[in-house]
């Protein structure tokens, strides 16, 4: 008799569990179809938009430009070593042994700068391009708040290339409109 009492109030605590539960998964469907019922929802793809927006090129040639005269300057201090070492090859056998140690000294010294030289503009490299990165998402993002709040969308979500949106219906890829509306905003004010 114990046991038939300890069965039938493990099923009736069961059964009050799953009626809580189909309670509160209706409670939350109505509450998600309240909260959301025609709200906009939309979404943009972040690659398209960074490849298609002017400023984008922009950054992209001021990066290039930087980046050209760095390598004239790798360019000449390479272009020094090659010449000490073909000065210091010709005149080997003139050259006494101090001053055949002085010359490679040199030529190790200027190495060493140019090798120095090469990871510092690396690094630079690296800051300019986070920087130029920085300033266009940040111009992106300022956008598509103000573009968010007059066209009325509760929410917009930004996808990108490691696939953070699976699916969406037809119509809520905003992107080109975004990207539309973000030049000729950048382009007015250039």
């Amino acid at each position: 008799m114990i046991q038939n009492n300890t069965n039938t109030s493990s099923s009736f605590k069961y059964l009050i569990w799953i009626y809580h539960s189909i309670i509160l998964i209706i409670s939350l469907f109505l509450l998600f179809n309240y909260l959301f019922k025609n709200d906009k929802i939309a979404y943009v793809d972040s690659g398209k938009i960074l490849s298609e927006y002017k400023a984008s090129d922009d950054a992209k040639k001021e990066y290039n430009s930087k980046a050209k005269v760095w390598q004239a300057n790798i360019d000449t201090l390479t272009n020094e070593i090659k010449g000490s070492i073909q000065k210091y090859e010709k005149s080997l056998a003139s050259k006494s042994s101090k001053e055949q140690a002085m010359a490679k000294e040199l030529i190790s010294a200027k190495q060493k700068q140019l090798t120095d030289y090469q990871h510092a503009i690396q690094d630079n490299s690296r800051q300019e391009d986070a920087k130029l990165t920085q300033r266009i998402v940040a111009q992106v993002n300022a956008f598509l708040l103000e573009y968010g709040k007059q066209h009325k969308y509760k929410l917009i979500l930004i996808a990108n290339s490691s696939g953070t949106i699976a699916y969406a219906e037809e119509g809520m890829d905003i992107t080109d409109q975004v990207v539309k509306e973000l030049n000729s905003q950048y382009l007015t004010k250039k």
